[in-house]
């Protein structure tokens, strides 16, 4: 992973875990449902972001080398690698 970002996902992920934390608070202090459904909905996105961040950096990095190095067996890993994720993802 690049360092700028390995950097950017570490900030979000620190934020995340904040959230997560501000979370069980609301839960332990019995808040509104809603407004924890809300927030775990927020949660949610925010994992969304670092995963695409994540993703376009393998693409750009990964999954190119494995195209420009012409080794056929090593694209067709790194697609049907990037192929599952997205499949996961989905659910």
């Amino acid at each position: 992973m690049r360092k700028d970002i390995k950097a950017s996902c570490q900030k979000r992920l620190s934020r995340i875990e904040g959230q997560v934390r501000g979370l069980s608070r609301m839960v332990e202090d019995d808040r509104y449902c809603i407004d924890i459904v809300t927030q775990i909905s927020a949660v949610r996105a925010a994992l969304r972001r670092v995963e695409e961040e994540v993703l376009r950096d393998h693409v750009a990095h990964c999954v190119e080398h494995a195209i420009t190095s012409g080794d056929k067996t090593d694209q067709r890993e790194k697609i049907a690698e990037l192929m599952a994720v997205i499949g996961r993802s989905d659910r």
